[in-house]
Parts: C-alpha cells; sequence; structure tokens
C-alpha cells in the first residue's frame, strides 16, 4: 500500500463509492508528520546551530524558537528562508511547505521559478534574493 503512486490513489478515491471505506483502506498511505516534526528533523539532519540557522535565515533566534516550539506559524516566505537557512534540497522544501499548508513552489510562478533556480542551484538567500529584486518580484524576507 506504501507504494501507491498519487494519481492512482486519487483515480481510487474518485471512483470509491464510501469515504469511509477508502480513508480505512489507505490510512497508511496518508501523510502524518506535522510541520514541526518535519522541520526538527531536517535541523537535526544538518551540522549547524539554532543560531547558525537564525543567521542564515534572516530571521531572529527568538522568532526562530517560537517556530520550533509550535508558538509561531510562519508564513511561506518564512519557510522558505527556513529551508534556504537549512541548505534543504528541493523535495525537503516541497514537504515542508505542504506540511505548514502552503502551496508548494510551481515553476510557471515566475517568482517560484527563481526561488527554484535557487534552490537546485545551492544558492543562498541572499543570492536569491538579490535575483528577485532585480527582477522586481518581493523578496522572501
Amino acid at each position: 500500500m506504501e507504494g501507491k503512486k498519487t494519481n492512482d490513489l486519487q483515480e481510487e478515491l474518485m471512483s470509491s463509492p464510501d469515504l469511509s471505506r477508502f480513508l480505512t483502506d489507505n490510512q497508511e498511505v496518508f501523510v502524518s508528520s506535522s510541520f514541526s516534526e518535519r522541520l526538527q528533523a531536517l535541523f537535526d539532519r544538518r551540522d549547524i546551530s539554532k543560531a547558525a540557522l537564525a543567521k542564515g535565515s534572516g530571521m531572529s533566534e527568538v522568532y526562530l524558537y517560537q517556530i520550533f516550539s509550535g508558538g509561531r506559524n510562519p508564513s511561506r516566505n518564512r519557510i522558505l528562508c527556513l529551508c534556504f537557512g537549512l541548505s534543504a534540497t528541493l523535495e525537503e522544501t516541497q514537504d515542508l511547505l505542504k506540511d505548514s499548508g502552503h502551496a508548494p513552489l510551481y515553476v510557471r510562478d515566475r517568482r517560484d521559478a527563481i526561488i527554484l533556480y535557487g534552490i537546485l542551484h545551492g544558492q543562498t538567500l541572499n543570492e536569491v534574493n538579490d535575483h528577485l529584486f532585480y527582477e522586481n518580484e518581493p523578496t522572501l524576507c
């Protein structure tokens, strides 16, 4: 069941006459990690301090600690800043965005394309913000 592709799961949902049965039959394929759990796991895999993460993310340590404790629900831009501070991969970034209830990056969106390019090419937050500014797009932070 864990190997089901998203499209197959969606087709199954669309053709299912019984939602409860669908949910029961597929409970192990649903995403269960929360944003804070995924963020903590990603942070734990990196060899940096929270002070370094705050600096690399362009945010205060106080705000960062509030995010980790669940006291703050960061905006999409702040999550992207965290991802640059963590040198997150594209997949890790998209997962964090989805887990937080925000839209993943979309290549057809001009601003998102600039951000995607930065992630895929290992750019820093400052470099991406410079590109956004140069292209007359709102910066991340």
